[in-house]
């Protein structure tokens, strides 16, 4: 039976605008948190590109449908597995099924989020926990089975997709903030257990991104925000993408436990 991998290989040798770099030897099985969003997106794509196996999880079956197939027109073929990645049993099932459809899993990328944006004197503990399920406790669910298989295979990516609010901080995302600070937290710590292993573990911290989020903030406010960016511009889906890509590289593997700000000098540690 002919393997994902396999296939790609083979889409790799035949068609050469998605020749991957010559630091990637083979192609990897590589599953997005949170693809279907605007950064995620970007990021499926450059490693589709770059001859890799890709997968991602979903909640809302229509849009996740219907975004596969505008892919799919675009000639990208991905992968999608419907998840809640905030719960810890559905994580560990979703993975198992990508396993068996696809192959063992060894770049993995943490997306997903969520916002729940008020000050935290009126902020609900659903708020709160909502937002933190979904941005932080969803990094171990996704991450704590598919590490087995990275053991196992000597060899691992992961990169977690953090933000620059966890840097700094912004008014009204107490919860957002946290989640996103605990992301490198968990970075950092796991990248010292399994370093040894081949496998590295890194943080990207987007600044702001043109997606359609930025999109819907009233104009005037939107420029106020670009005024503080020393590149003059928001960044884009491909600016994070292209870090992710750099990322789960074989040749990058001297770079772990790191937090890569990937904000055109809005904030910088």
């Amino acid at each position: 039976m002919t393997t994902a991998v396999q296939k790609a290989q083979t889409v790799q040798q035949n068609n050469e605008t998605n020749t991957p770099p010559a630091t990637q030897a083979v192609p990897r099985v590589c599953l997005v948190t949170g693809g279907t969003g605007g950064i995620g997106t970007e990021i499926c794509k450059r490693l589709a590109r770059a001859g890799h196996v890709v997968a991602t999880t979903y909640r809302n079956e229509e849009k996740a449908k219907a975004w596969k197939a505008q892919l799919a027109a675009e000639g990208y073929t991905l992968h999608i597995y419907k998840c809640d990645v905030a719960d810890f049993e559905d994580s560990q099932r979703a993975v198992k099924a990508i396993v068996a459809d696809l192959g063992p899993i060894t770049v993995l990328v943490n997306s997903a989020g969520i916002t729940r944006d008020t000050t935290l004197r009126k902020m609900s503990h659903d708020q709160w926990r909502e937002v933190i399920s979904n941005n932080l406790d969803s990094v171990f669910n996704i991450t704590r089975p598919v590490l087995d298989y990275m053991l196992e295979n000597n060899f691992g990516r992961i990169v977690n997709i953090s933000s620059i609010n966890g840097q700094k901080g912004q008014f009204g995302q107490a919860n957002y903030s946290a989640a996103k600070a605990g992301m490198h937290g968990f970075t950092k710590a796991l990248a010292q257990e399994v370093a040894k292993k081949g496998i590295t573990v890194n943080t990207v911290s987007p600044g702001y991104i043109d997606t359609d989020m930025i999109q819907g903030v009233p104009e005037p406010i939107r420029l106020g925000i670009m005024s503080q960016i020393p590149v003059g511009r928001f960044g884009k889906p491909e600016d994070v993408a292209h870090v992710v890509s750099f990322l789960v590289e074989e040749g990058s593997g001297f770079i772990t436990g790191a937090n890569i700000a990937t904000n055109g000098g809005h904030f910088m540690d």
